[in-house]
């Protein structure tokens, strides 16, 4: 095949050096990187002008991306092409040449045209998805950044729970990309200077020393069969850790100005009908119901002190890289995807990235207090969403779940509290303040993870 190139360019409404700067910061690169290719990344290159990023492949392979010294030329221009090191980065090289030319030029005062070329043997129909992705992202992030610097937001620390989990690694990379600094508390010994060793149950009391606000998102998978050992697992990692975590915060470390926890739409329990659900509605029904209160209450010493403190009642995540998108997909990518129970509950849903945005605005929107309602402002039934996933991945979906597959993989009461939980929520704190939401529609988000965006 011949050496062939793609080239992609749109316009996003802001400076050329503040575009360009982006790409320079950790945390650009794994906002860029499609959710729905089976690669992450490795290490970020430690520079444009000459570092060297690496991405991991299946089976062990690693994708070398070597920055060219020869054509940098900031903020205009950085180029990276396809290298090795050591025996897992040979195998990718099988393709050839790949050649990526980034070039960025000025569209006036306060807009960039961002321009990539590609050589590569490779369909630049099979590279497209990509790029539309990228830049989607990257005007995204963008515009996420503008929002906090025009609400008075400097670079601030943030220490963040669960950094490596799915809501965390999104979170902490944009914030990162943004110029803030990020903490991750880990509770395997910290390595480096960005990481500190976290003990849920006795939390050190320098913990917290230097940091701005907190981003508590740690907590056991609610997925699974609601067995005895399952629900004392959800529990005991939210509710005691949060309270010593809320508490250390109470203490006083100087310049906290935020708590941020995790919560859950849970809260509403497991079937509230066609109610329109906004953040001073009853807590409902059930076991999560309970857990989700209580999980909130732990946060009070924080709040008692003075600290803001906010509770994202999450909605159920679309994300191509974990959560039920990515359990769904293949069941519908093969046709055999369908609606769940009646069809007729309504699903409460949050793209990743509108998720994290709101995370983001909850460390500056001062505004912003209690629980706040991460959701998209477009509930759907569960028809709607199937139809929806169906459409955007091109295959039918007739056939509803037969009612065993799921009773299989959660058992009667997870079916009842998580498959086929009834919840019809509205983010009304996040629209009061004027909350930008990314894709408020569900189609446009499931395409935007899944490569079928079209920009």
């Amino acid at each position: 095949m011949d050496v062939v190139s793609i080239e992609f360019e749109s316009v996003v409404d802001h400076p050329l050096e503040e575009v360009f700067a982006w790409h320079t910061r950790p945390g650009a690169m794994p906002r860029l990187v499609p959710p729905w290719q089976p690669m992450t990344v490795v290490a970020e290159a430690s520079s444009l002008a000459n570092g060297r990023a690496v991405l991991g492949l299946p089976g062990g392979l690693r994708w070398v991306a070597q920055h060219q010294s020869a054509d940098f030329d900031p903020p205009h221009r950085f180029v990276d092409q396809l290298s090795s090191d050591g025996l897992r980065s040979w195998p990718p090289r099988v393709i050839g040449m790949w050649r990526h030319t980034h070039d960025f030029i000025a569209d006036g005062p306060d807009a960039t045209r961002v321009h990539d070329r590609v050589e590569a043997p490779i369909p630049a129909a099979g590279l497209r998805p990509t790029f539309v992705y990228r830049h989607q992202q990257l005007a995204d992030d963008l515009a996420a950044h503008r929002d906090a610097a025009d609400a008075g937001l400097a670079p601030i620390t943030v220490a963040v729970t669960g950094a490596s989990g799915l809501v965390g690694s999104a979170l902490t990379a944009l914030l990162t990309s943004g110029g803030h600094r990020v903490i991750r508390l880990v509770r395997h010994r910290a390595v480096g200077p960005d990481e500190r060793q976290w003990d849920p149950d006795a939390p050190a009391a320098d913990l917290l020393d230097g940091v701005d606000a907190v981003v508590h998102l740690a907590g056991a998978s609610i997925a699974g069969r609601f067995t005895d050992a399952h629900r004392a697992a959800i529990r005991d990692s939210r509710i005691e850790p949060t309270r010593k975590l809320a508490e250390l915060a109470a203490r006083g470390s100087d310049g906290l100005r935020a708590f941020v926890t995790a919560s859950a739409i849970g809260f509403y329990g497991y079937d509230r009908g066609d109610v329109e659900l906004a953040e001073d509605a009853s807590k409902g029904d059930g076991f999560l119901a309970d857990v989700v209160a209580d999980w909130e209450v732990a946060a009070t010493p924080a709040a008692e002190a003075g600290l803001r403190t906010v509770a994202v009642r999450t909605g159920i995540v679309q994300a191509a890289r974990g959560g039920t998108l990515r359990l769904l997909r293949p069941l519908f990518s093969a046709g055999v995807g369908g609606r769940l129970g009646s069809g007729r509950q309504w699903l409460s849903w949050i793209g990743i990235d509108d998720l994290v945005d709101v995370y983001y605005r909850a460390l500056y929107d001062d505004r912003l207090t209690g629980p706040v309602n991460a959701v998209a402002p477009n509930p759907v039934r569960n028809t709607e969403y199937t139809k929806a996933l169906a459409h955007v991945l091109h295959r039918p979906a007739i056939l509803p779940v037969p009612s065993f597959g799921p009773r299989l993989l959660l058992g009667s009461q997870g079916v009842r509290e998580l498959a086929e939980a009834n919840q019809r929520v509205q983010p009304a704190a996040l629209l009061k303040v004027g909350h930008r939401f990314r894709q408020p529609v569900i189609g446009d988000a499931l395409a935007h993870q899944l490569g079928h965006a079209q920009l």
